[in-house]
């Protein structure tokens, strides 16, 4: 539907903006889906309204929990989901995480939970805002609003984290929507590439930590399948450094983990439309590889 917008070659301005928000609609309830359930934590955990979203008719207040108490001497960990709202396991399984198992941490760390950072963008499974604005590749002071109340979460909950896990995923409509979508705004020609079948994870290049990337590999793999590399030797572009793992510079793409100063970072990928895969799976798979994350990096800290 986007390639009606604009002249091809020509980057959208506010009015080819306009007409693609003309087009979205809402297709599900961030109210039902995702506070509903963050209320019903926060007998285990505090709630914290961390910002107020406001776009035409749509109001959206972001939340995230955290731990009841907090231990001065204890590591900060932060788990972050839905920064893309299409991707469904992300939002999903930092609430089950909550849920399931970030009560077996309690008084071992200090605990972050945002499952969903893009509201609006949630309710109409798409990967931009409302400005058609990717949040992940803007996690900066001038970025959007979803980004920006983040990182002040965030650099108020505390200075040093262990660890960040920022869940995500990859999916068919990123090669047939959301990347041809980017082209056409920005003007450019669309390159198509291959959608890898299977869980990935994306370390930081200015510190890797394979070890750590590895052993959430492992565990992920009881789960579901680990995407393969294609006969480049690569995943979406990028040369494989290990089983399941890739590498971006965090920092100088302005994405989500970059914005703590954690030993530990990573991005989870599972892809929900491979036809071995469910959505039950690819929550589990989110749910697994935060508990190895978590029990690497406290496993590290201790040693």
């Amino acid at each position: 539907m986007f390639r009606s917008i604009g002249v091809a070659g020509r980057p959208w301005g506010e009015q080819e903006r306009a007409q693609w928000r003309a087009m979205q609609s809402r297709r599900r309830s961030y109210e039902a889906d995702v506070v509903a359930p963050i209320e019903a934590l926060s007998g285990r955990f505090e709630r914290v309204a961390y910002g107020q979203i406001t776009y035409a008719d749509d109001a959206y207040t972001l939340y995230a929990l955290r731990s009841r108490v907090i231990g001065a001497a204890l590591p900060n960990v932060l788990v972050t989901g839905g920064v893309h709202g299409y991707e469904t396991s992300g939002v999903l399984g930092a609430l089950a995480f909550l849920d399931e198992i970030a009560g077996d941490y309690d008084g071992r760390v200090n605990l972050l939970v945002a499952p969903c950072v893009s509201p609006w963008a949630y309710e109409r499974i798409n990967r931009w805002n409302y400005d058609a604005i990717d949040p992940n590749r803007n996690f900066r002071s001038d970025g959007p609003r979803e980004a920006t109340a983040l990182i002040d979460l965030v650099r108020s909950f505390a200075g040093d984290y262990l660890l960040h896990i920022d869940l995500h995923e990859t999916t068919d409509s990123d090669r047939t929507e959301f990347g041809p979508a980017l082209s056409a705004r920005d003007g450019k020609t669309f390159e198509d590439g291959e959608v890898p079948d299977g869980f990935y994870l994306v370390a930081d290049s200015a510190d890797r930590q394979l070890e750590f990337q590895q052993a959430i590999i492992a565990a992920v793999e009881q789960v579901t399948h680990i995407a393969p590399a294609d006969a480049q030797g690569e995943i979406i572009g990028s040369p494989v450094i290990a089983h399941g793992v890739i590498e971006y510079p965090l920092a100088k793409l302005s994405l989500c983990p970059s914005i703590t100063n954690a030993r530990f970072k990573t991005t989870t990928e599972v892809y929900p439309d491979s036809p071995r895969a469910t959505p039950e799976i690819c929550i589990r798979a989110q749910v697994t590889a935060a508990r190895a994350a978590l029990d690497f990096a406290l496993g590290a800290s201790e040693r």
